[in-house]
């Protein structure tokens, strides 16, 4: 079975993630691979600087993030330029890592990808959990780990799918808004119910 896990920014996604491969289940994790296939040298990274210049890129020939970061929030041209460059380099190396998985004999792949249905990537996996928390608690989360400010936390947020839509594509949800251990205690009853294989 191939679980996709998906949430919204700060909604604790990560977390769940990492209870997951304690448990033993190979990880394709979208945000390490988006970071990878911009490694310096890397035709993703080469490709970013003719369409966004040097300005984007560090002395060291790595990814300015934050200069790119300022130029893609709040102008969808740029960032459906860098997302035209980066979702295909991403989804070959993800669909790579699962297929490496497979073949080294795992029943379970969990592909963690953040923006699951942003990018319509359900068709990767057979069954997606969503991991889920109220907006309040998503914005002070978010603005508590990066530092934003109140708009660049709204801003973050509103560029993604609302978190009831993300809920009603789910095939299950962990409620987020409690304690780890409740978490961890809806994420076994899902793996238990779905009858998941490491």
């Amino acid at each position: 079975m191939i679980i996709g896990l998906t949430g919204s920014i700060a909604s604790g996604k990560s977390t769940i993630s990492k209870m997951l491969e304690a448990k033993g289940y190979p990880i394709v994790d979208a945000d390490k691979i988006a970071r990878l296939v911009v490694e310096p040298g890397t035709s993703t990274i080469q490709e970013i600087y003719k369409t966004f210049g040097d300005e984007v890129i560090h002395e060291n020939g790595s990814l300015n993030r934050e200069a790119l970061g300022a130029r893609i929030f709040g102008n969808e041209e740029e960032r459906e330029n860098l997302n035209a460059i980066m979702h295909p380099a991403i989804r070959a190396e993800m669909l790579k890592q699962k297929e490496a998985h497979i073949s080294s004999g795992a029943n379970t792949v969990v592909m963690d990808i953040p923006l699951l249905f942003e990018s319509k990537l359900q068709s990767f996996v057979d069954r997606v959990i969503v991991v889920s928390v109220n907006r309040e608690k998503q914005k002070e989360r978010l603005m508590n780990r990066n530092a934003l400010t109140l708009k660049e936390t709204e801003k973050r947020m509103n560029a993604q799918l609302p978190m009831k839509m993300k809920e009603l594509k789910a095939d299950a949800i962990i409620d987020n808004n409690g304690t780890i251990e409740a978490s961890k205690e809806q994420l076994e009853n899902i793996l238990l119910k779905w009858n998941v294989e490491l």
